[in-house]
């Protein structure tokens, strides 16, 4: 296996997937293989994941990381790559707050220059408690928020920092939100 297709095993053992789904990671990539995902032509990571779901009967979840794997693995996309060839970094963690002080450690300026120093950041929408999207270094990139609440004093945060410039920029954003989402849960939970 390729070092981008070992990474995405790494989320998920070939282990656990077989057991949720029947096959491991080579057995599934055998299977798109032998349909011909790959191509000439090559298919589209709408249709590779709806061939999963339709006649291989795999749920929606184990589909789409099925896929990802797939595309990742034979050099369709690389770690960090969307589907249509844009770069995305994520984050998340967990704080002993309830969601709707997260939001506003986002969007009151004060409180988010504690967090996140000099960050340029216009935010666009906002739903308190539930997610928020921003404009990044004068719109040049966007990040969006999403909170799930996991009782009334815990929330995870998910982040994706979207419209990178490559996958060096999506090393350097994870590493960076990594770290302000630790310090944002410090901040809140102090």
């Amino acid at each position: 296996m390729s070092s981008t297709g070992k990474k995405i095993t790494e989320k998920l053992s070939a282990a656990a997937l077989a057991e949720s789904t029947g096959k491991d990671w080579l057995g599934w990539f055998a299977v798109l293989d032998r349909w011909g995902a790959v191509g000439p032509p090559q298919r589209s990571h709408t249709e590779i994941a709806r061939h999963l779901r339709e006649e291989h009967g795999v749920n929606g979840w184990h589909a789409q990381s099925i896929t990802v794997g797939y595309e990742q693995e034979r050099g369709m996309r690389e770690v960090g790559q969307s589907c249509a060839g844009t770069w995305e970094a994520s984050a998340s963690k967990t704080v002993d707050v309830p969601a709707e002080r997260i939001t506003e450690a986002f969007v009151d300026e004060s409180v988010r220059r504690r967090w996140l120093p000099d960050a340029d950041v216009t935010i666009r929408t906002h739903r308190p408690g539930k997610s928020l999207t921003a404009d990044w270094d004068d719109g040049s990139s966007r990040i969006s928020l999403y909170l799930t609440a996991k009782g009334p004093e815990k929330t995870t945060v998910g982040l994706g920092h979207h419209k990178l410039d490559d996958a060096d920029a999506v090393a350097a954003y994870k590493e960076f939100w990594r770290e302000r989402l630790t310090e944002l849960k410090s901040l809140l939970e102090a």
